[in-house]
C-alpha cells in the first residue's frame, strides 16, 4: 500500500524516528480528515490534537 511504502521510506531516511515512541509501533493513525475548502492551519492543529487524544484513550482505556 502507499501508506506502508511511505512509512518504510520515511523511517529509513529519518532513522532517529524509530528511537522515539511517537506513535508506538504505528506510523499512520487510524483516523483521517477530508475537507475541500476553508481549512486553515488552526483547524488542522485542533484536528490533530483531537486525534492524538483519541488515539491515547484507545491505547489506554479507563476501566
Amino acid at each position: 500500500t502507499v501508506k506502508g511504502r511511505t512509512a518504510i521510506r520515511v523511517l529509513n531516511r529519518f532513522r532517529e524516528l524509530k528511537k522515539k515512541p511517537y506513535w508506538g509501533n504505528h506510523f499512520w493513525s487510524r483516523g483521517y480528515c477530508v475537507d475541500t475548502v476553508g481549512l486553515d492551519s488552526e483547524m488542522i492543529r485542533k484536528y490533530v490534537k483531537h486525534q492524538e487524544q483519541k488515539e491515547r484513550e484507545s491505547e489506554n482505556p479507563r476501566y
